[in-house]
């Protein structure tokens, strides 16, 4: 079954949240169980990111599927599909995933979600979405999804305008913020309104900067500095979740107190991070496709709070201590 969850972290700045929605009600699914008997069934994995980067979430995927009794490469075996950051390649993939008739497909993100829905009507489709999936048309409901596709739903989206205020309660000088969104991104408009509110309700002023490819990181922190911006939130995003290391490299490279969406990014030097825990919603999309598999239909709608749990410590005194990767305090007021 597929629930949504609620962390916390034990640093006052960062009180981590995850929210993951089941999607599900009655939907006409394939029987897999029953056509599968005689063999072990294949599962598409697709994503928009590369096999070296994304082994953590192959993982979390994969002990999903094992604590429902799958175990890999013994009872269920895996066709992996990987875009490498082109994302223009993920409905060509998620056609080889349909014609060789894998048993499930498991897309990564709303772009490989599409693709894959866009691909078949017939197999079942489990995506992970970091956004509300009606409004990106995976589904046409949270009640009655309806069709072949169901998933967990990580509501990243509405988290930005708290990511801005852990921010500011940390660098409290920085009357502008540098905002970094995808402009690709279906979800760039209403994040960017979101975040619009929330800058006139804090009192700040917003700048927008664009990054649609890992290149044009550098740029756009380079900006930063030369505009003399306080700090920058980097908007959750599937290009951004794929590239989070870097980013978070660009910013401890810059000295930028930078906020972003993903633990990666804090972990390769970025200054913080708050949102939605990417490990544990692979693991509900594995629970999800081996209740697929087992004939048992769509993720149910309960909904249950995790138990807290301990994460990477991304508080900024920790960061204020690394003075060889995050510009000191008394040097970013000079850029307010």
């Amino acid at each position: 079954m597929c629930y949504p969850a609620a962390m916390s972290m034990p640093d006052r700045c960062l009180e981590r949240r995850a929210f993951i929605v089941g999607l599900g009600a009655a939907m006409a699914w394939p029987r897999v169980a029953r056509a599968q008997q005689a063999q072990s069934p294949v599962i598409g994995f697709l994503h928009a990111g590369s096999a070296a980067d994304r082994s953590r979430a192959v993982a979390s995927f994969q002990r999903g599927l094992a604590e429902a009794g799958y175990i890999p490469n013994e009872n269920v075996l895996f066709e992996f599909r990987w875009a490498n950051g082109q994302f223009d390649r993920l409905p060509a993939l998620a056609d080889e995933l349909a014609e060789r008739k894998v048993a499930l497909i498991a897309g990564f993100g709303n772009a490989a979600a599409r693709a894959a829905k866009a691909a078949t009507r017939t197999i079942p489709v489990c995506f992970a979405s970091s956004s509300d999936p009606t409004a990106v048309g995976l589904v046409t409901s949270l009640n009655r999804p309806g069709g072949n596709v169901t998933g967990v739903s990580i509501l990243n989206q509405e988290l930005e305008s708290t990511r801005l205020e852990r921010l500011i309660e940390v660098v409290p000088h920085a009357t502008t913020i540098a905002f970094l969104v995808n402009p690709q991104s279906l979800t760039a408009d209403p994040k960017l309104r979101e975040m619009e509110s929330a800058a006139r309700m804090l009192n700040r002023r917003l700048h927008v900067l664009h990054a649609s490819s890992e290149q044009e990181f550098d740029r756009a922190f380079a900006t930063v500095e030369q505009e003399r911006i306080g700090a920058m939130v980097v908007t959750s995003d599937t290009m951004f979740s794929n590239e989070s290391a870097d980013l978070g490299r660009a910013a401890a490279r810059h000295g930028i107190p930078t906020m972003g969406a993903y633990r990666d990014f804090t972990r390769a030097g970025g200054l913080m991070s708050y949102g939605s825990d990417l490990a544990d919603a692979y693991r509900r999309v594995g629970l999800c496709a081996a209740r697929i598999l087992k004939g048992g239909g769509v993720c149910h709608q309960s909904e249950n709070r995790q138990r807290p749990r301990r994460q990477d410590p991304a508080a900024a005194s920790r960061h204020r201590q690394r003075g060889d990767r995050v510009r000191p305090a008394g040097q970013w007021r000079r850029h307010a």
